[in-house]
């Protein structure tokens, strides 16, 4: 069973119309037609959006909030209507409150998109490139410009390619396991501010904030340009988030995970990351531990799982002792020669191998009266004995005048 620690997403992100088109990143040349006065719309979707659809009249899906492209299969539909029922159609499709709307260059047709765009107040642009070329470009803005978003408390350090997530209450040495894990070759993220950013389809990256990037605080030591100390493959810019660690002060009452059998989960911005709880002594030795969870880690994506596998195995063997303990015993009720029956018929419980009752009481015999020299203290045991008895059969030996 997993556990799951969570920290508050944010509110959906947003973006206007003129802070997304303004972009340099966009790649592909847009140039506004008309609906100056509408810029200031908000769009909330990362997904452009064709509704075809709409311009037969069926708005059903439309979501006003995502930009609404029209390509050359929506643009040709047109050119088969008459000027009257053409400019209705564009007129009751740019009535939705469009954020924006993107067409393909077309010489037909643009009258009747650029009167409706400027009688409803919507922006229109015209692309220069394919719509298949505008719509990747597109998505790809605004994947950077409405993923969701947090800052958490935390170094982020890539270890192994590894993006280890280290959190805990002030003063606990993460900075301090950075250093050491920069030392030993690795690359620090973000120190203090972690800025983290939500990615499709389930992946959560993160990066420093601007004004601490590269830069790391060591108390006693102040605050430290690991750029500047270690060069520029001692730091990146970004990584995603693949482990969450947790440093806890060590508490000799709390019980700690031994086995890792079982998941911790920690949630950012929904997605859940896997949580590794590491107790925190002096003399433990935090970089080895650390590089030691990014490497079991990477074993995990293997598909090894190291303290499943032994859990299994200590089951199977535990299975296989069960089985030979059976197949040992007799296969049916009948009676064996070897085997004791009590006075009642049953049969009695098989003595123990390391009882004295699993070997006959040896006849004492006084050598004092048969003349033969003493041994230990005057007894000796029978002759008639087997000679390779064990030691570990033969019971204490009497000393002289016991009864």
């Amino acid at each position: 069973m997993s556990a799951t620690r969570s920290s508050n997403p944010p509110p959906m992100a947003e973006v206007t119309v003129a802070e997304l088109f303004a972009d340099a990143r966009l790649g592909v040349e847009l140039s506004l037609l008309r609906g100056e006065s509408g810029l200031g719309r908000p769009i909330r979707h990362p997904r452009v959006q064709k509704s075809g659809l709409a311009l037969a009249g069926h708005y059903y899906g439309v979501v006003p909030t995502r930009i609404q492209v029209l390509g050359e299969t929506e643009l040709s539909y047109l050119d088969t209507l008459s000027i009257e029922d053409s400019s209705l159609a564009a007129r009751g499709f740019f009535s939705r409150s469009l954020s924006c709307v993107v067409v393909i260059q077309r010489e037909a047709n643009a009258t009747v998109l650029e009167n409706a765009a400027e009688a409803t107040g919507t922006p229109l642009y015209v692309s220069t490139a394919r719509s298949s070329r505008t719509v990747n470009m597109l998505h790809g803005v605004l994947d950077e410009k409405l993923a969701p978003t947090t800052a958490l408390h935390g170094v982020l350090v890539d270890v192994f390619g590894i993006g280890l997530l280290l959190i805990g209450k002030s003063g606990i040495g993460k900075s301090e396991c950075a250093v050491e894990l920069v030392l030993r070759g690795h690359r620090l993220v973000a120190d203090d501010v972690v800025k983290c950013e939500w990615r499709p389809p389930g992946m959560v990256f993160g990066a420093p904030a601007d004004l601490l990037r590269h830069h790391v605080e060591v108390r006693g030591l102040g605050v430290l340009n690991i750029k500047d100390l270690f060069g520029v493959t001692a730091v990146r810019d970004r990584k995603r988030i693949d482990v969450v660690v947790q440093l806890d002060e060590w508490d000799e009452l709390r019980e700690y995970d031994r086995l890792g059998v079982d998941d911790e989960h920690y949630s950012i911005l929904g997605t859940p990351i896997r949580l590794v709880t590491v107790p925190v002594r002096p003399g433990r030795d935090m970089g080895a531990m650390l590089e030691m969870a990014a490497r079991n880690e990477l074993l995990r994506r293997a598909g090894k799982h190291s303290a499943r596998e032994l859990l299994a195995r200590l089951e199977e063997s535990v299975g296989l002792a069960v089985d030979v303990a059976m197949e040992d015993g007799p296969l049916s009720g009948a009676p064996s020669p070897a085997t004791p029956w009590d006075q009642s018929g049953r049969r009695a419980a098989p003595t123990p191998p390391n009882s004295s009752l699993a070997r006959p009481e040896p006849s004492w015999v006084d050598d004092r009266e048969s003349g033969v020299p003493e041994v230990r203290g005057g007894h000796r045991l029978r002759d008639d004995l087997p000679s390779n008895e064990s030691s570990a059969w033969i019971p204490a030996v009497r000393r002289r005048g016991d009864g």
